[in-house]
């Protein structure tokens, strides 16, 4: 990576069970590799969204939004039925937590969700006190449910006013704290399952045959998919809505970073961007349509949201295959959006294998549709990768790098951040997967559920990563600090074999 680019937020969701083999263990030590292997501005953090830890959902005035909505006014949408009320009560525990952060090492990237101001500026002081550097984005899916009641939400254009009102708000009581911000995470995501597959609030569109299987399937409710596969719960139109849904993304996004450029940036010298999600899409066999399958699948999930902001449009292959269907930046817009960051952030957890399928006669127009391409995780029987906890999480290492030099050739060399990577665990007892809700984990502590405490434990991987962050002249410290660190570990694993649970 060039040296302008050097400056990369690592988040640590990478993770090694908590229940592992010795050998699992000396794999990632013997690699020896170190913070002194980086350049000293590189930057390493850990990630986390309101909704997934935060709980207190109803406290310091906070409405109803549409994930609050989504879990518990609508029972069987979440497999285990589990929801956010509470989640890991960090609004709560967030002290503890940052002094947990401390120990391990690393920044902060966390979703601001609509709860009281005194919470988050109390919560950015106490980071900055331990000398952890917020990274807050704005937007992590969890719209004001009264919003998606009184006009739809992202579906009306009305959204960008109410957006950047909220925005606003955060530059001016957090930007002279807060020195990066993200407007949207991965607005792929919320688009595809929320007016694509129909598995996100407010659960539009409908399954395609050809259906790219997303990185978040945690929260898919099987129920509803076989439903929407049957037709029987037909709603909104997955020909227009995801199109007319990300416009409105990205305008949303221009208008933040517009606002922030010319209210804030320049007394409050901070920077600002957009976080995307993206799999790598390798071609199944070696022959041209496939090639141009890959090819077409990076753009319709990457392409889709990064092209707008970069070059002012979408992907010529989009223009071409959605034609009419997909929304048209008028001249002030495309001023507005082209050159509306700072920095991309980039989110990666997998790769597919992608080839050419034209639709059969009488296919409706849909997301999947337009781009003629079929998704498979193995060739000629072969998995893509080591399998993770989820049915759609295959480790593939290679994609990252691809993925970047696809960036960096595409898009001008942009200046990136990887907000987000991993391989998600299996929750369940017995080892068998239920895909939704607290039933498979990322990140590096384990939280204890069953007995109602919430305790923090850490993993291996955080064991790992505070091995990796140490100093060289704290390392003889930092080694005796993680050998206390093990033994607490092991106490852990031991309680758990033995059927006495995490206390």
């Amino acid at each position: 990576m060039d040296s302008q680019n050097s400056l990369v937020l690592i988040s640590n969701n990478v993770d090694i069970p908590p229940v592992v083999s010795d050998h699992q263990v000396a794999r990632y030590n013997a690699a020896k590799l170190t913070r002194r292997d980086f350049d000293k501005d590189f930057v390493f953090g850990s990630a986390t969204s309101a909704y997934q830890v935060e709980g207190a959902y109803a406290e310091d005035g906070k409405s109803l939004s549409n994930w609050d909505v989504f879990s518990i006014r609508t029972p069987g949408q979440i497999a285990d039925g589990s929801n956010g009320c509470v989640a890991i009560d960090q609004y709560h525990l967030y002290k503890d937590d940052i002094q947990t952060m401390k120990k391990v090492g690393g920044r902060l990237s966390a979703g601001i969700n609509t709860k009281g101001i005194k919470y988050y500026s109390d919560l950015i002081d106490a980071l900055l006190a331990e000398g952890i550097e917020p990274y807050v984005t704005l937007f992590h899916w969890d719209i004001p449910q009264c919003l998606e009641e009184e006009y739809g939400g992202f579906l009306s254009t009305r959204v960008v006013k109410d957006f950047i009102e909220f925005a606003e708000v955060c530059f001016w009581e957090f930007g002279d704290r807060v020195k990066y911000w993200i407007t949207l995470n991965e607005p792929w995501t919320y688009t595809n399952h929320g007016y694509v597959e129909g598995i996100f609030p407010p659960l539009h569109g409908s399954v395609a045959p050809k259906q790219n299987r997303t990185h978040t399937l945690q929260y898919r409710s099987s129920a509803r998919s076989r439903e929407l596969q049957r037709g029987l719960v037909p709603k909104g139109d997955p020909a227009t809505d995801p199109y007319n849904v990300g416009h409105n993304m990205i305008l949303v996004h221009a208008a933040t970073v517009d606002l922030y450029r010319k209210q804030f940036q320049g007394s409050q010298g901070g920077k600002i961007g957009i976080t995307n999600v993206s799999k790598w899409f390798e071609p199944l066999n070696d022959n041209q349509d496939d090639k141009d399958a890959a090819s077409r699948a990076v753009d319709f999930m990457l392409g889709w949201f990064v092209a707008p902001i970069v070059t002012g449009d979408y992907p010529p292959i989009m223009r071409e295959l959605v034609g009419d269907r997909l929304p048209k930046f008028s001249a002030d817009e495309e001023k507005l959006v082209k050159g509306s960051f700072d920095f991309l952030g980039m989110n990666y957890y997998t790769t597919n294998y992608a080839s050419y399928a034209p639709n059969p006669p009488g296919t409706p127009p849909s997301y999947y549709a337009d781009q003629l391409v079929a998704f498979s995780t193995e060739r000629d029987g072969i998995p893509i990768g080591p399998k993770g906890g989820s049915d759609w999480m295959y480790v593939v290492p290679f994609g990252i790098h691809r993925l970047l030099v696809h960036i960096k050739k595409t898009y001008n060399d942009p200046l990136i951040y990887i907000t987000e990577h991993g391989v998600d665990e299996i929750n369940d007892k017995s080892k068998t997967v239920a895909e939704e809700g607290y039933s498979v984990r990322f990140g590096i502590f384990y939280i204890d559920f069953e007995n109602g405490n919430l305790t923090r434990y850490p993993k291996s991987s955080a064991i790992w990563w505070k091995s990796f962050l140490a100093p060289p002249k704290l390392l003889g410290a930092t080694k005796r600090q993680v050998e206390e660190t093990r033994d607490v570990f092991d106490v852990s694993v031991k309680r758990l074999k033995s059927g006495q649970g995490y206390k």
